[in-house]
């Protein structure tokens, strides 16, 4: 059986490359002997299940992340080094025909002959080629949004995107009046909830939506910010902040509109896992990942960038038709069933490696 050594961050936190790693490694581990190597153990347990013929090796005890300036230079700089030198001998100790890097973490500095090196990149593209880049035979990418932009940093650019583990056979019920949107509430607010809550704002200040809820499934770091502006914009009693759950399933169920705000995203696996329950959607329309799973005006709305006003019409135009809803939404669930299949997308995984060994 071909070898596969898979390396990333921290295995055991909780966003949303760690689960599209657990998911593919579970998807490939009939086919493959799987080894995943976390340079870091945040956690004492991995959040999202793996098979038990899956190994884990970590490389370091402790939290990657820090909010001292000098403890992240360090970890970007000396700690990633040497925590990569580690890892090339992992590598040459386990003898995999493919080395596949989940993120940016591990640099690969010393190559070894016969084996592949894939990277998987999960945002969008960077606004100039990036000299590492070089060092990986291919390139796999989320989205089509930005591929002309790819094909100039790499010569070989895949486009996989993320799959459901599963299609559910529910559907949400389009009666109730909640808003959901999931994700880190991390510095840098790459999810956008402090844009999303002065859009919430907007919302509420029209009374004939005074009985709707936006729920936020998430944590990190800027939930104390993020609550501080809630309770500036005086809409508390309207809002109501959840801590991540593996049992997302319950809080898209008990939901019937989706909303994304990302400032950028690599994919957006959240629409997929919502739009599996049938929830209809408005977005920004971003690099990259929303265009490539809604389809505006008939899944959902995608808004342009930054444009809050019209963020919050679509929402109401959404709040005020429970048939749209239900006509969105069952269009959106359609949508993801025949681009996004675990069938479909692992079969475009295992052609990538099986044609690169």
């Amino acid at each position: 059986m071909k070898k596969i050594l898979i390396t990333l961050r921290d295995i055991t936190e909780t966003g949303g490359g760690e689960r599209v790693c657990a998911n593919l490694s579970n998807a490939l581990s009939d086919s493959y002997e799987i080894k995943i190597v976390s340079f870091h153990q945040k956690e004492k347990h991995i959040t999202y299940s793996l098979n038990p013929n899956i190994s884990v090796e970590f490389l370091s005890k402790g939290a990657q992340r820090s909010s001292n300036l000098f403890k992240r230079f360090l970890n970007k700089t000396i700690i990633r080094v040497f925590l990569s030198l580690k890892a090339s001998s992992v590598i040459k100790r386990y003898k995999p025909d493919i080395v596949f890097c989940n993120d940016g973490t591990f640099m690969p500095i010393v190559k070894d002959k016969g084996i592949r090196y894939i990277r998987l990149w999960h945002l969008n593209a960077p606004k100039k080629k990036k000299k590492v880049f070089g060092r990986y035979d291919s390139l796999v990418v989320l989205s089509e949004k930005q591929i002309d932009v790819w094909r100039q940093y790499h010569r070989n650019i895949k486009v996989i995107p993320n799959f459901l583990v599963e299609m559910p056979d529910k559907i949400t019920d389009y009666t109730q009046k909640t808003v959901i949107s999931v994700g880190r509430i991390d510095n840098g607010d790459q999810k956008g909830f402090l844009r999303l809550v002065e859009i919430w704002k907007i919302v509420q200040d029209d009374k004939s939506f005074a009985d709707w809820r936006l729920r936020i499934v998430g944590s990190g770091q800027q939930k104390k910010a993020l609550e501080e502006k809630i309770r500036q914009l005086n809409i508390a009693d309207s809002i109501e902040i959840k801590p991540f759950t593996s049992k997302i399933e319950e809080e898209y169920m008990q939901s019937s509109i989706y909303v994304m705000t990302s400032k950028f995203e690599g994919f957006g696996m959240v629409l997929v896992e919502s739009a599996a329950y049938g929830l209809p959607a408005v977005a920004f329309d971003i690099n990259a990942g929303p265009s490539d799973i809604i389809s505006d005006g008939e899944s959902g709305f995608l808004v342009s960038d930054n444009d809050l006003e019209t963020f919050a019409e679509k929402m109401k135009t959404l709040m005020r038709d429970e048939d749209l809803r239900q006509r969105f939404g069952i269009k959106s669930k359609e949508i993801v069933s025949s681009r996004f299949s675990k069938e479909r997308i692992v079969g475009e995984w295992k052609g990538l490696f099986d044609g690169m060994i």
